[in-house]
C-alpha cells in the first residue's frame, strides 16, 4: 500500500525566470535550494517541500511542448498548508505584494474543513493557501 504524507515537489514549467522566482521567495518566503542552469531547473524550498522552476526555453523545459498560458496550464492549482494561520497577517502580507483583495473561505483539505485562500502566481498558476481544520465539536 501507498500511503501519501504530504507534497514532496511540484513542477511547474515557466516563461519568466526571475517574476516567478521574486514571487515564490519575496511573496510566498520560499528559499532557493538548487539551480542546474545547465538543464533549465530552479528548485525551491517551501517548508518539507519543493517547487521546481523549469524554463520553457531549457532543456527540460522544451520536453513538455508549448509555454503555459492564458488558455493551457500545466497544473490546475497546488495547496500548501500554512503555519501557524494568523489571517489578518497573511492577508496584510499579500497586500503588502500587490495581491488583493484576498478572500478566505472554508474549504476541505487534508486536514479537514479550515480557512483557504485561493491567489495566483505571476503566470496564471492557482495556488491555495490552507490553515488547520476548525476545531469540531465531539
Amino acid at each position: 500500500m501507498i500511503r501519501i504524507r504530504d507534497i514532496d515537489h511540484v513542477v511547474f514549467r515557466i516563461v519568466d525566470r526571475q517574476a516567478m522566482l521574486r514571487f515564490y521567495t519575496e511573496v510566498l518566503g520560499a528559499v532557493v535550494e538548487k539551480v542546474q542552469e545547465t538543464i533549465g531547473l530552479y528548485q525551491l524550498r517551501v517548508g518539507s517541500s519543493l517547487i521546481d522552476l523549469v524554463p520553457v526555453d531549457g532543456e527540460l523545459g522544451r520536453r513538455g511542448g508549448g509555454a503555459p498560458g492564458k488558455d493551457g496550464r500545466n497544473v490546475d492549482h497546488v495547496c500548501f498548508r500554512v503555519a501557524p494561520w494568523d489571517e489578518d497577517a497573511i492577508r496584510r502580507h499579500l497586500m503588502e505584494h500587490g495581491i488583493s483583495p484576498v478572500e478566505v473561505v472554508s474549504r476541505y483539505g487534508a486536514e479537514g474543513e479550515g480557512p483557504s485562500i485561493y491567489l495566483t502566481d505571476p503566470e496564471g498558476n492557482m495556488l491555495e493557501l490552507k490553515g488547520p481544520a476548525w476545531p469540531t465539536d465531539g
